[in-house]
């Protein structure tokens, strides 16, 4: 039986991010955007729903920590100190959301000492909330879902976003021939949907650990791993705006023993 004070943030996190979804939809495609110094996209949407959700939450756990991309920068890396702490990307696929493109999503997670123990997804593409974590399942709207262990064949679908070293595109080069790819726009969509079986895998080398948090846990529920190809992530010790990128790839532990082969990791 989950704890009390698991199930009750739990609960609190669906209806968190439930209530941005009515914002999130009402300015998709029309909010004005600004590049930050890291050369990523920000709007105002970005920053409203991370203070809304935030804000939210920390009235009713008040000692929990609170974590999100859109923190101002303090030029320091944050310790995380509390049992409870949460995650959060308030748009995943920024450029994709300012530019009208469906392919984004709020992203919260709940870190238990540190490790993600039950993500919650608003993807808006499909108006669906996606959500679980180990012992809990995983529920895509009303379907509970798993990670696909389907035989891999030709048409074996992999999330996929190219490389921004591009000194790592000899690594990726396995992965393009061999599978269907699928790129977009979003890094928490398809570790989302590897959760669902809607992917058979990813493979990334661009991303935070704010990108992953909420799906990690979904993809664990479901069956899947996550495997972290140049340094372990997790427990996270620290929240640092300037971290270094993260390489991983996802999927039935079959599917990740697949990838990292093809990646010679």
């Amino acid at each position: 039986m989950p704890a009390p004070d698991l199930v009750k943030r739990i609960e609190s996190a669906q209806r968190a991010v439930l209530a941005q979804t009515e914002l999130l939809h009402r300015e998709f495609g029309r909010a004005e955007s600004k590049w930050k110094s890291d050369g990523t996209r920000v709007t105002a949407v970005d920053v409203a729903i991370s203070e809304n959700i935030f804000r939210d939450l920390q009235a009713q756990f008040p000692t929990d920590q609170y974590f999100s991309e859109e923190l101002a920068e303090t030029g320091a890396p944050l310790p995380v100190t509390a049992r409870f702490s949460w995650v959060l990307d308030p748009i995943d696929g920024t450029n994709n959301f300012a530019l009208g493109i469906p392919h984004c999503a709020i992203a919260l997670a709940l870190c238990e000492a540190g490790e993600p123990v039950y993500g919650v997804v608003y993807d808006l593409s499909r108006r669906t909330l996606m959500h679980g974590g180990p012992g809990f399942g995983v529920q895509d709207g009303d379907r509970e879902v798993r990670v696909s262990t389907a035989p891999m064949s030709k048409e074996t679908l992999v999330g996929f976003h190219s490389p921004f070293d591009k000194s790592l595109l000899p690594m990726a080069s396995g992965v393009i021939s061999q599978f269907k790819i699928r790129g977009l726009g979003s890094a928490t969509l398809h570790l989302a949907y590897v959760a669902a079986g809607m992917l058979d895998g990813c493979v990334d080398y661009n991303v935070k650990i704010w990108d992953l948090a909420a799906a990690i846990p979904l993809v664990r529920a479901g069956g899947g791993a996550v495997h972290f190809l140049n340094g372990e992530q997790l427990p996270m010790r620290q929240f640092n705006l300037k971290m270094g990128r993260i390489v991983y790839v996802a999927g039935s532990p079959a599917m990740c023993a697949r990838l990292r082969e093809l990646m010679k990791c």
